[in-house]
């Protein structure tokens, strides 16, 4: 068990980081490219069917760039595609999604209070809400509505806010807030796999047959690239929104997701407009600001709870462990003055990612990260402060590796 466990905290670690490196490249083309097409001008003399130019400076040299619309006259020697960068964020967010979620179902996936279920369950359900989330968005997007980008914007924001309550009643709220994420980033990465490339392929098969190629395919690959471009700033928040409890674990957590994704929809807005040279509209700002505030004033309502708090089928067996009661009485003397649900430690306020240590069943579904926190390593309790003991360290590590034996 100990072997596996710190393996496993890795191999997190690592698809974490394959996910940040991979959404970082994506991100970069995708804004690059948006401001580009935003702010292409034309010229008089321009190449037949090219529908715009800009010219950049970076890196000490300047940029020429032209774009056609449709195609050029004739298939160019080399092109580069631009999709990879998708692919690999979507896949390693999957992998994350499994290593972190699925594996940890039980703690961080499934939570009793809200929906008692099996992991099994849990996980087909998980993976259900993220695939019909695609079909969806694609039908109403192939439907008349997709001729209309405001009413398609506005319906579709309808749905993620019915989205975004549904969650919170099936999942954890962290689970509810990163699968929100995940069905927004497959949307994204659906869009360049299922319609963007594709469409972009026909395209290059008439170049290459001779064929006059139909603008209905670059005018839809631009509305889904649109698309993207709205909601990469909303995903941003909500695949970070683990680290902040106030945001994922509050009674109105779904409209504070919903709202956060009328913010990054404004600061895409500034962006853009100031990209087109279509003015700064400096009000998307404030507006972003005040839709904050109301977020922040929207996490200090009290959470209305019902019921104790149930203890899952993993966390029974750490319970019944014969070290339970030291392990109690140690992490309630040097950790719950931090974690708990009214802090007691000087400038702590609400306790760090939503971890609670002062019932029994919050120690019990921690009992990993104790370990690993606090057993295996001297993260926590951050610089010692509460003097936690080298033989109490090793407490912690015999009730994590012994239980269930």
């Amino acid at each position: 068990m100990m072997d596996f466990a710190i393996f496993w905290d890795w191999l997190s670690f690592a698809v974490r980081w394959l996910h940040v490196v991979t959404g970082i490249a994506w991100i970069g083309s995708s804004f690059y490219f948006v401001a580009l097409d935003l702010g292409l001008r034309q010229r008089p003399g321009m190449p037949v069917g090219a529908f715009g130019e800009e010219w950049q400076v970076h890196g000490g040299g300047f940029y020429h760039i032209q774009k056609y619309l449709v195609a050029p006259a004739e298939m160019p020697e080399h092109l580069t595609w631009f999709k990879w960068e998708s692919y690999a964020t979507w896949l390693s967010g999957f992998a994350m999604l499994c290593v972190v979620y699925y594996a940890g179902a039980d703690l961080f996936l499934i939570d009793p209070n809200v929906l008692p279920m099996s992991v099994p369950i849990g996980i087909l359900l998980s993976m259900a809400t993220i695939g019909v989330g695609w079909v969806v968005y694609d039908l109403l997007c192939r439907s008349p509505l997709g001729k209309s980008d405001t009413g398609l914007m506005l319906v579709l924001y309808c749905v993620l806010v019915f989205i975004a309550w549904g969650l919170t009643h099936l999942f954890t709220g962290r689970a509810a807030f990163l699968h929100l994420g995940a069905i927004t980033a497959t949307i994204m990465s659906a869009n360049v796999f299922m319609v963007i490339i594709p469409n972009q392929k026909i395209v290059v098969a008439d170049l290459i047959a001779g064929r006059k190629p139909d603008p209905k395919y670059g005018k839809i690959a631009k509305q889904r690239s649109l698309h993207n471009n709205y909601l990469t700033l909303p995903v941003l928040f909500l695949m970070l929104s683990n680290h902040y409890p106030l945001a994922f674990g509050t009674q109105f957590n779904w409209v504070i997701a919903s709202l956060v994704f009328i913010i990054g929809v404004l600061i895409r807005h500034y962006f853009n407009s100031v990209h087109k040279r279509a003015g700064n509209p400096h009000w998307t700002w404030l507006g972003a600001l005040v839709l904050f505030l109301i977020i922040i004033w929207l996490s200090t309502v009290p959470k209305v709870l019902t019921g104790e708090p149930k203890v899952s089928a993993s966390a029974q067996v750490y319970i019944a462990s014969a070290h339970f009661p030291a392990v109690r009485d140690t992490v309630l003397g040097r950790c719950s003055m931090c974690h708990a649900a009214e802090p007691v430690y000087e400038g702590i306020y609400h306790a760090p990612k939503g971890v609670m240590l002062d019932t029994d069943a919050g120690i019990a579904d921690h009992a990993r990260e104790i370990y690993l926190q606090a057993g295996r390593s001297h993260a926590m309790p951050p610089a010692n402060v509460t003097e936690i003991t080298d033989k109490e360290r090793a407490l912690l590590v015999a009730w994590f590796e012994g239980a269930g034996k």
